[in-house]
């Protein structure tokens, strides 16, 4: 098995800032634990290929420090780290068939013809490549292309694999494939991977931990789970939820709190006071003829998308409210018909705001 050297440690970040070309990123702090599937998740121009460059060493650091284990890599050039980078244009070398691809990292090391053919057998095989290795590489599809990228940069055991979009340039079955084996990879090699993406989707099959960054800082960290259900910020819910994304004054009558929905009030769960951002998930809306929960509001439907085997049925309740559903339902579901919006208290995310914040 082609595995990472063990007892590498954690990679820790602590309060990284770095400026590039009017560019700064700002007092990143992030501690990736050993053999971890790390997700950095944001929009295009937000500097998540930056601060993985920073990782691997190309660009300084301005404050802060990069520790890696025990060891303080701040200064340790690029090739002195050890770190694989696969990139999404593949980067691979023109004048070199597949094998003298795979094989470049190895030869530069010294190691024997015989060793590199062994340890290149064993790759090829997992990442499905075998065929591949007399090819040119201009011949290569872009899923070709990228399982080479990345068995290349695996046969040299990286300390830590970086991954800088690696799938966004390929058809969604050929994506959906490579997620699918770089999740067995990870599995395989115990390789400590950082996986940079603007997909919510791919960061939410692959990662073990999402970071959510936005104009170069780090808004939120957690498990998928976490980011999808309990996005913590403005910022992060409307990048991670898009819909149904609300702002309230909180309303305490009778000892039981609620926000305002348009017109509406909603009881809550939540331990915050004041002004709050809040979430409610489409799946988390459910449609009913009668009014079910306590939170029940009447509305029309003014748009029915379907979506695969559910519906996106979006309501007028004074501002739109967005359900998703089975098609497989027992409700008549019709433009302009009435239907009932039933939130569990429990089920309305929140999170602070700040006053200036507050839409007028």
């Amino acid at each position: 098995m082609i595995a990472s050297e063990s007892n590498q440690g954690m990679l820790k970040l602590h309060h990284v800032s770095t400026n590039l070309n009017g560019f700064e990123l700002k007092d990143i702090h992030l501690e990736i634990q050993q053999n971890e599937y790390f997700v950095i998740l944001g929009p295009t121009g937000t500097g998540k290929t930056i601060l993985l460059e920073t990782i691997a060493g190309m660009h300084s650091v301005n404050q802060g420090e990069i520790w890696l284990g025990e060891a303080n890599i701040t200064k340790t050039p690029p090739e002195m780290r050890r770190f694989g980078f696969v990139y999404q244009d593949y980067a691979l070398f023109p004048h070199l068939n597949v094998y003298d691809n795979i094989a470049f990292g190895l030869k530069a090391q010294g190691y024997s013809k015989k060793e590199i053919v062994h340890k290149i057998e064993e790759i090829v095989s997992w990442l499905h490549i075998s065929p591949l290795l007399n090819r040119n590489t201009y011949t290569l599809s872009g899923g070709e292309q990228q399982r080479v990228s990345l068995a290349r940069a695996l046969i040299t055991k990286p300390k830590v694999l970086l991954l800088d979009e690696p799938l966004s340039s390929l058809d969604p079955n050929t994506k959906e494939m490579l997620q699918y084996e770089l999740k067995q990879l990870h599995k395989q090699t115990e390789t400590l991977m950082i996986h940079v993406t603007h997909d919510f989707e791919e960061a939410m099959f692959l990662a073990d931990r999402i970071a959510i960054m936005n104009q170069g800082k780090v808004l939120q960290i957690g498990t998928p789970e976490d980011i999808f259900y309990h996005p913590n910020t403005m910022e992060a819910a409307n990048f991670v939820v898009t819909e149904n994304i609300f702002e309230s004054e909180i309303v305490i009558e009778h000892d039981k709190k609620f926000i305002r929905l348009h017109q509406h009030l909603l009881e809550i769960d939540t331990t915050l006071t004041e002004y709050i951002g809040y979430t409610i998930r489409p799946e988390h809306v459910l449609l009913s003829q009668r009014p079910l929960l306590k939170n029940a509001i009447k509305g029309k439907i003014i748009f029915i998308y379907p979506k695969g085997l559910f519906l996106k049925v979006v309501i007028d309740i004074g501002i739109n409210l967005t359900a998703i559903i089975e098609k497989k339902n027992n409700l008549s579901l019709a433009l302009g018909n009435e239907i009932f919006c039933n939130i569990e208290p429990a089920n309305i995310n929140s999170f602070p705001l700040i006053l200036s914040s507050i839409s007028k």
